[in-house]
């Protein structure tokens, strides 16, 4: 556990209110129709003053989360480039490995803003400067000679995650089951089911030393044709040693999180790169909710009302509320995957595990393992668009350090 954390746990177990006590709040709000987070606010309380009504009543100590802030950045300047770089997820663990990311390529203008705001020095390909959409190759292409070059092939590496959202079963769930998106779109979704193969034409085109490619393991549910493996067997005659696809459990490589992913690396270093082992147990979420929240940044949390309070504070871990769909965490265990929500609100469908609210992005951010110094700008809403999009940069830091290890 972190240093800390436990006595910040006892803390919070210290300065809940009584149950009586938070009877007679939600009680009087509903009677004067107040609302919740101004009676708390008269009586210097917060929604973290809060209590479950299985509220422990003695701190049980978990397994340690391993926490990116707590690693050195790896010397060394072996260039990369970022294509779907949303938020930064891959760019952290790369950077940490030790990769320079010379180029980040991101479509989303709000995923700009962050990936400019936290490294103002970097070169990012996309809104406003431009469009930043890797489908238009030759503008992409121009744009990205003119900053690296164009000897080829390229000794460094490219990664990237395309969008996930056309193999996601999460994302069209979202929808009416009525609505044509309700069933996964796949690779005939227009608007992004075909970006990974305008990845992999750039792959093909540059020839990178190394190539990492990441998305959601649905996507090969989508793949009847056998469209990617025609696409591998193309880079395989460029001389590319490709390990088969890796389906890999997030909580497995230190992430307090269940997150399957789908993995590919190619190499042409010579032989194929060595994944990283898995722990052989996952890693529960409780480190990440026992840690201080002071001082950091994108930690607002949502007002509820007396009668989502009063709802949620029956629930056990691991229990839904179906009305709000949102599901109290179980510390014990890794949490359930961080979501990055629909075009209209955030991804909120976790609760606390030790106050009956929702998690704040913050929080969120540290399931996902990213850097407590790392912000996300934009809405509030937006912001958990971005943290539920991202690779948790703690397992792309230890995937980056096989693919060094190998180049």
């Amino acid at each position: 556990m972190a240093l800390g954390s436990g006595y910040f746990l006892m803390d919070i177990l210290k300065n809940k209110v009584t149950w009586s006590i938070q009877q007679e709040i939600l009680e009087s709000c509903e009677k004067r129709d107040l609302p919740l987070a101004d009676a708390l606010k008269e009586k210097g309380l917060t929604y973290d003053s809060l209590r479950y009504r299985d509220y422990p009543g003695s701190v049980m100590q978990h397994g340690r989360s391993e926490i990116l802030d707590d690693e050195a950045k790896l010397s060394g300047s072996i260039p990369a480039i970022s294509f779907f770089s949303g938020a930064g997820g891959l760019n952290i663990g790369f950077e940490y490995a030790g990769f320079d990311n010379l180029v980040s390529i991101e479509i989303n203008e709000v995923f700009c803003n962050t990936l400019r705001h936290n490294s103002p020095h970097k070169t990012i390909i996309g809104p406003p400067d431009n469009l930043g959409n890797i489908r238009e190759h030759e503008q992409v292409l121009s744009l990205l000679e003119n900053i690296i070059g164009t000897s080829k092939p390229f000794e460094g590496v490219f990664h990237g995650g395309p969008p996930c959202q056309p193999f996601s079963i999460a994302a069209n769930q979202r929808f009416s089951k009525n609505s044509d998106k309700f069933k996964r779109q796949g690779f005939n979704d227009e608007e992004t089911g075909e970006l990974l193969f305008d990845y992999l034409w750039f792959i093909e085109l540059f020839r990178p030393r190394t190539f990492l490619i990441e998305n959601v393991s649905g996507i090969t549910d989508c793949d009847s044709d056998g469209k990617i493996q025609t696409e591998l067997d193309k880079l395989a005659n460029h001389g590319y040693e490709i390990a088969p696809p890796r389906v890999v459990n997030a909580a497995h490589f230190g992430v307090p999180q269940n997150r399957m992913r789908w993995i590919i690396i190619g190499t042409r270093a010579g032989k194929p790169v060595d994944f990283p082992e898995p722990d052989t147990e996952v890693t529960p979420c409780s480190d990440t909710f026992s840690r201080d929240m002071s001082g950091v940044e994108n930690h607002q949390t949502r007002k509820h009302s007396a009668g989502s309070i009063r709802r949620y504070m029956q629930l056990g871990y691991g229990a839904r509320d179906k009305l709000g769909r949102v599901d109290r965490l179980d510390p014990n265990i890794p949490s359930k995957t961080v979501i990055a929500g629909g075009t209209k609100g955030g991804g909120r469908s976790h609760l606390h595990p030790y106050a009956p609210r929702t998690i704040s992005v913050r929080e969120c951010a540290r399931l996902q393992t990213f850097p407590d110094h790392y912000v996300f700008t934009g809405s509030t809403a937006r912001q958990f668009t971005q943290v539920g999009n991202a690779v948790p940069p703690l397992l792309a830091y230890k995937i980056a350090k096989q693919i060094r290890r190998g180049l």
